[in-house]
C-alpha cells in the first residue's frame, strides 16, 4: 500500500477528522474547503474546472473519500480522468441520473457519466428512493436503458407505471407496454441468493474494469448517517457484493461518499435549494457530531480493510 493509494477529497471535514481512519493509513488529504460551500450539492463548469485541476492524476485502483453525499457528483470528475474502457457499479439509495438538471449535480451525475464513450455500463444497487416512483421516473436517464448501457437494481420496490414514455427493453427490468403507458416491473435485490444474483450481473459486463462509488446512504443507519435518507442494504451485504467484485474483476478506481456535514453552503440559491432538497429529520441531526462520526468511521474502516490488499 502506497500512501497515494487512499485519499481525502476534503471539501467538509466529515472524513479528515475519522483519527482512526487517518492514523491507520495515513490517507493523501487534499484541501478543498474553499471550494466546498461553491461545489456542495452542484458544480458549475467553472467550479468543476476547479475541482478536477487540483485532483491529481488517479493511480491505480486509489480509493477516495468524497465526504457528505452533497459531493457525489464529484464521482463524475473523478471517472473522467480514465481513459480505457471501464464499468461502473454504484451503490445507492438514490439514481442519480436526473435529466433535466443543467449542470452536474449530486443528482444527475450518473446521467453525465453514461455521456462518456468509455463507460461502457453503469449498474446501480440497492436503490430505494422515490425516484423511482411514477411521479419522479420521467426526469431519469430511461433511454439509457436502451442495449443494456443500465442496469437498475432495487433494494425493493413496486411496479412503477410511467406515462407517455418510452421505455426501452432491458436486462434489469420488465416492462408491460399499453398504449399510453409502460410499466415497469424491477428486480429486486430484496430475498434474492446475493451471490448467484450479483456473480450473475458482474460476469457479464462487457469490460473487466470497474470503477466502484459507493454511497452509504444505501445502508441502513446502524451503519451509516448521512445527509439523505436512510437504505435498506446491511454493511454485511454491501461488503459481499465488493468481495465479489474484487475477486472477480479489475478495479481502477473506488470513490466514498455518505459521511455527514451539516451543510455550509455559498449563495441565495444553493442556500434554498439545499433547505428544499435534504429531507427533514435526517437521523444525523439528532445526535452528537462524535457519533455520528464513530459510525461512519467504522464503516469506513471496514470497506477498506475489504478493499485495500493485504499488507
Amino acid at each position: 500500500m502506497t500512501p497515494a493509494s487512499i485519499r481525502i477529497l476534503n471539501f467538509d471535514d466529515s472524513v479528515a477528522r475519522q483519527e482512526k481512519l487517518l492514523a491507520q493509513y495515513h490517507p493523501q488529504v487534499i484541501d478543498l474547503r474553499d471550494v466546498g460551500p461553491s461545489a456542495r450539492l452542484w458544480a458549475s463548469r467553472k467550479t468543476k474546472d476547479e475541482i478536477s485541476r487540483r485532483i491529481p492524476a488517479p493511480v491505480k485502483g486509489q480509493i477516495t473519500f468524497l465526504g457528505s453525499g452533497d459531493f457525489h457528483h464529484v464521482s463524475n470528475i473523478l471517472i473522467e480522468k480514465f481513459d480505457e474502457p471501464l464499468c461502473v457499479i454504484d451503490f445507492d439509495f438514490h439514481p442519480d441520473w436526473d435529466i433535466l438538471a443543467p449542470f452536474l449535480t449530486c443528482g444527475s451525475w450518473v446521467h453525465r457519466t453514461l455521456k462518456n464513450a468509455n463507460v461502457r455500463k453503469c449498474v446501480l444497487i440497492g436503490i430505494a428512493s422515490d425516484d423511482m416512483s411514477s411521479l419522479w421516473l420521467p426526469t431519469g436517464d430511461l433511454a439509457a436503458l436502451k442495449d443494456d448501457r443500465l442496469e437498475v437494481y432495487p433494494y425493493s420496490h413496486g411496479p412503477t407505471r410511467v406515462f407517455l414514455k418510452k421505455v426501452p427493453d432491458n436486462i434489469s427490468i420488465e416492462v408491460s407496454r399499453s398504449l399510453l403507458s409502460s410499466t415497469i416491473q424491477w428486480n429486486e435485490l430484496k430475498g434474492k441468493n446475493l451471490t448467484e444474483f450479483f456473480l450473475h450481473v458482474i460476469r457479464r459486463l462487457p469490460s473487466k474494469n470497474v470503477y466502484i462509488s459507493i454511497d452509504k446512504d444505501c445502508l441502513s443507519h446502524e451503519y451509516a448517517l448521512t445527509n439523505w435518507e436512510e437504505g435498506r442494504l446491511s454493511l454485511d451485504d454491501l461488503l459481499h457484493m465488493l468481495k465479489l467484485i474484487k475477486e472477480n474483476l479489475n478495479i481502477v478506481g473506488v470513490d466514498i461518499t455518505g459521511d455527514y456535514s451539516r451543510p455550509r453552503v455559498r449563495g441565495f440559491a444553493r442556500s434554498l435549494i439545499s433547505k428544499m432538497d435534504h429531507p427533514r429529520n435526517v437521523k444525523a441531526e439528532s445526535l452528537d457530531d462524535s457519533m455520528v462520526t464513530a459510525v461512519n468511521e467504522e464503516t469506513n474502516l471496514k470497506i477498506l480493510k475489504l478493499l485495500m490488499p493485504a499488507g
